[in-house]
């Protein structure tokens, strides 16, 4: 217990109290104790049941657009992606008077806009091969310091994915005229107010 306490740089008396069952050891504690053993520590996360943590304001994005979107939309929401892709999409928007569905995707943050990116291209693909007729891309995004910072850092990266102008897609959501392509909407949340931007934000040039 010495030469443990010594390498592992813990206390002899701590790690008699954790021996003892007096103590629960802290991860930074066991992986020293571990380590000055020669041995290894490894934590593993399994899939649950439970509901899966989201975006805190994608719930409040998503009431907003639904409160705003014409009739001539159908609306499936937490939708399963089909193999051999496996996930979910916020939600699928299908044309009533049209075979297209639009997929799309609530943010308010984007801490990694390629994995973004190829995650939406993954699942429009899966589904449009699983269930034929033209798939769209929407990602809904919060307008913030950080996102309108991504917007201009990587303005032909997100056109190239999103090509479509923001005031024509909302127009479409609103009024159900023909759907313009993949395409960025943005959103403003100030306290408990919730809205949809008619065009990108100031001073953001995408989507123009």
């Amino acid at each position: 217990m010495t030469a443990v306490a010594d390498i592992a740089g813990v206390h002899r008396a701590q790690i008699g109290r954790i021996e003892r069952g007096e103590q629960r050891p802290s991860l930074e504690t066991l992986v020293a104790c571990a380590t000055a053993l020669g041995a290894e520590v490894s934590i593993r996360i399994h899939t649950g049941s439970g509901p899966r943590l989201t975006d805190r304001h994608q719930a409040r994005m998503v009431e907003c657009v639904l409160r705003e979107m014409h009739p001539m939309w159908r609306t499936r929401l937490e939708v399963p992606v089909p193999r051999p892709i496996r996930g979910v999409v916020d939600a699928v928007f299908a044309r009533g008077d049209a075979p297209l569905r639009v997929i799309a995707e609530f943010q308010s943050m984007l801490p990694r806009i390629e994995q973004q990116l190829r995650w939406m291209a993954e699942k429009s693909d899966a589904i449009a091969k699983t269930d034929g007729g033209e798939v769209s891309r929407l990602l809904v995004l919060r307008s913030t310091a950080a996102t309108r910072a991504i917007a201009r850092d990587f303005e032909a990266t997100l056109r190239t994915a999103y090509p479509a102008r923001c005031r024509d897609a909302v127009e479409s959501l609103r009024s159900g005229m023909p759907w313009p392509g993949d395409s960025i909407v943005w959103m403003r949340i100030d306290g408990e107010t919730v809205e949809i931007l008619d065009g990108p934000p100031r001073g953001v040039a995408l989507g123009r």
